[in-house]
Order: structure tokens, then C-alpha cells, then sequence
């Protein structure tokens, strides 16, 4: 019987062999190329979040920055508003017209421009110091309006009677002489709260013995306080 040969055998080893060093080969170009991309990820997560916490970081010192320039600029303008203050509460003009001599000079500039609205105190202000004690001037009306949105809403009053921001609208009606009369409206311009007169309508003769009637309708105003204190700000990513 013929024997096989042996030769054919040792022929196949070296291509066994570099088959399997090239799937470890290709095995290892794997794991580089994954070990490659799980590291960049990593990285590019990682910049992601630095460049984030540096935007931040910037944003936070920007508000910084704001505050302490405003806190400087505050803390010099205060030498010139304790200078002002003091130059108002020695003013001759203010302290001629205090309504109490026990108030500073200044407490003139507050009760001319009070912090809220309170259109009925004006009202009863009005009636007692300017249209009263007046010889010969009798009150037939008089009416201040409430400030919408402030002290009313606006659907109680109407559309119409809004007079405008920190406003607060007057009408009244007198009778009297000339002589009255002209006290009336000299009373109105010496009053320490502004006050703008935006009709003024007479009726009758002016004469120092007859009687007639005057019509007016105008606006005070008032500003609301600024409350002035230290708040935390939250930055926004």
C-alpha cells in the first residue's frame, strides 16, 4: 500500500500561524481604537464641562465686578447727599412753612411729594387749609379722585379717570367775591404740594360785591418709596 506524504503537513503551520497573529493583530488595533475613543470622550466631556464652568465662573465674576462698582459709586455719592441734606434742612424757605416747629426743615420736602397716594388725606388737607377760613367763599364741591390700580381698581372707576403715573386728580366748586376768590387760587399757588391746574373756569361777575363761581380741576402728585437694600443674586448657568 501507498503511504501518505508528510511533506504536506509542515506547509499549512506557517499560514496558521500568521492567521492567528493577524486576528491578534486586528484584536489589539481593536481594543487601541476603543481604549482611543473612551479616552477622547472622556476628554471632550471633560472640556465640555470645563469651558461651562469657565463661562460661569466669568458670568459670576462680571456680577461681582457690578456690585462693588455700584457699592463704590453709592459710598462716594454719600459725603454730597449728607452736604445736600444738611444745606435743606437749614433753608430758610422750607423752615418758613413747616406745619409743626418742632419738624426739621426738611420734613417740608416729604410732606410735599409724600410716599403714597392717599388721596383722602389730600382731600381733607385741601378743605382745611386751602378753601377754608376764607371770608366771604362758600364750598359747594369737591372731589379727589382715587388712584387706579393704587388705591382702587381700575374697573370701579372706569376707564376715563386715570389722570396718569403718581397722579392724583381734584375737582372742587366755590362761590364767593372777587376778593374770595382770588385767595382761592393764591392759596393753590403757595401750597407746598405740587399741584397743576388744568382748568379753571369762573362764572359770574368779578366784582369786589357780587358773588360768582369758580370751577376747578387739576392734579397733585406723589412718588412711591425706593427700598434700598443688599439682595442675593442667583447667576444663571
Amino acid at each position: 500500500m501507498d503511504q501518505p506524504k508528510p511533506a504536506s503537513v509542515p506547509a499549512a503551520a506557517p499560514a496558521l500561524r500568521k492567521r492567528t497573529q493577524i486576528n491578534k493583530a486586528n484584536h489589539m488595533v481593536f481594543l487601541w481604537v476603543a481604549g482611543a475613543s473612551v479616552i477622547l470622550g472622556f476628554a471632550l466631556v471633560a472640556a465640555i464641562f470645563l469651558g461651562q464652568r469657565l463661562v460661569y465662573n466669568e458670568k459670576v465674576l462680571t456680577a461681582k465686578a457690578d456690585t462693588i462698582h455700584t457699592l463704590k459709586a453709592d459710598n462716594q455719592a454719600i459725603p454730597d447727599l449728607e452736604d445736600n441734606v444738611r444745606a435743606l434742612n437749614a433753608n430758610e424757605a422750607l423752615a418758613s412753612v413747616k406745619a409743626n416747629d418742632s419738624d426739621q426743615a426738611l420734613q417740608v420736602v416729604l410732606d410735599a411729594l409724600p410716599s403714597g397716594a392717599n388721596s383722602p388725606a389730600f382731600g381733607a388737607s385741601m378743605q382745611q387749609k386751602l378753601l377754608a377760613n376764607i371770608p366771604g367763599l362758600q364750598l359747594d364741591s369737591l372731589d379727589v379722585t382715587p388712584v387706579a390700580g393704587v388705591e382702587t381698581t381700575s374697573d370701579q372707576l372706569g376707564d376715563d379717570t386715570s389722570t396718569g403715573d403718581n397722579t392724583i386728580g381734584f375737582t372742587f366748586k366755590v362761590e364767593g367775591n372777587k376778593t374770595a376768590l382770588q385767595t382761592v387760587l393764591s392759596n393753590l399757588e403757595r401750597s407746598i404740594r405740587p399741584i397743576t391746574l388744568d382748568t379753571v373756569h369762573i362764572q359770574g361777575s368779578l366784582s369786589s360785591t357780587q358773588p360768582a363761581t369758580l370751577t376747578v380741576a387739576g392734579e397733585t402728585y406723589y412718588q412711591p418709596a425706593v427700598n434700598f437694600q443688599l439682595q442675593d443674586k442667583v447667576v444663571k448657568k
